[in-house]
């Protein structure tokens, strides 16, 4: 098992108060029990996460909904384990979600973890999202540093020469500019 994957369960364990529930979940490799899960009525939280992090690890499709909610949640963790789980599921909506909740200016506080994930991803939606949110973000007093700094180091890592505008503005901010500085290098010249 994995550190991420060892994260949730601990977390839903103790959410879930060590259920019986809990431990058959964990347990179950029918993925069709999994799914049952996200559409029944009356499931606890814990269970949904849990149901929706096993089925994307498995590449089941049906998981793809609750996993993009889940990415979407104001708790930290059930973020970061919706995108790890994203990233493995290979569902070719998952970039256009990702990039949708990235730029989304009602959503920003909630934006780190779907921008981590576009980088992640290497889609042709991630470089332009990325630009996006980060020009967001270079605005005077914009409280959201941990976003823009992950949109300055996903760019970096992604090396388009689309970025070298915003990047280059990036450097006037002293929140993110020695990021954007060691970024710019990274990029190909020319761009």
């Amino acid at each position: 098992m994995d550190e991420e994957s060892r994260s949730l369960t601990e977390r839903l364990r103790a959410e879930s108060g060590a259920s019986p529930a809990y431990e058959q979940l964990l347990a179950t490799e029918d993925l069709d029990d999994l799914a049952a899960v996200l559409t029944g009525p009356g499931q606890p939280l814990w269970a949904r996460e849990l149901a929706a992090f096993r089925l994307g690890l498995a590449g089941d499709r049906r998981a793809f909904e609750a996993l993009v909610l889940f990415l979407n949640h104001r708790d930290p963790p059930r973020c970061a384990a919706a995108a790890y789980a994203l990233a493995r599921l290979g569902d070719p909506r998952t970039a256009r979600a990702a990039a949708a909740l990235a730029t989304n200016e009602l959503r920003v506080a909630y934006a780190l973890h779907p921008v981590r994930l576009l980088t992640e991803l290497r889609a042709p939606e991630s470089v332009p999202a990325l630009i996006t949110t980060l020009r967001r973000r270079l605005r005077p007093h914009d409280p959201y540093r941990r976003v823009a700094l992950a949109c300055v180091e996903g760019l970096a890592a992604l090396g388009d020469p689309r970025a070298r505008p915003v990047l280059t503005e990036a450097l006037a901010h002293p929140a993110v500019a020695e990021a954007a500085a060691r970024a710019l290098k990274r990029l190909p010249e020319g761009g």
